[in-house]
């Protein structure tokens, strides 16, 4: 199981709509690595302005690797934390994870960072098994 689902939560999920407050908890304390980074990202964005932050260090394991893969990966985990930090998150192999302001101000560079040119240019030899 890619989150650590308490009773509670699976008991609210079961009976309807669930809490978004509870399930960001939930990714919180499930995914600890994937929401660490994406918390220092929105951070440097507040702290540093500009049109986005990225990270551009690999993970240091593959446990670290695979939390950021399940946060990205599923839209209603994504969504959440987007709603929850207020960006727009973008994902590249494996580890580039970059956070995007609201504001239509960045959608230029948003597409440009997720257009299929954005990712050839970052791809590596030492990425390609990541």
């Amino acid at each position: 199981m890619s989150l650590d689902v308490s009773p509670a939560l699976l008991e609210q999920a079961e009976r309807g709509e669930v809490d978004e407050a509870a399930f960001v908890d939930c990714v919180r304390t499930s995914l600890p690595f994937a929401w660490e980074m994406i918390s220092s990202l929105v951070a440097q964005l507040k702290v540093d302005g500009g049109e986005f932050a990225d990270n551009q260090t690999p993970p240091p394991d593959e446990q670290a690797r695979g939390q950021l893969l399940r946060a990205l990966a599923s839209d209603a985990i994504r969504g959440a934390l987007q709603r929850h930090f207020g960006v727009r998150l973008a994902f590249q192999n494996c580890h580039r994870v970059a956070v995007f302001p609201l504001d239509p101000s960045s959608d230029d560079r948003l597409a440009k960072f997720t257009s299929i040119r954005g990712q050839l240019l970052n791809q590596s030899p030492e990425l390609r098994d990541c």
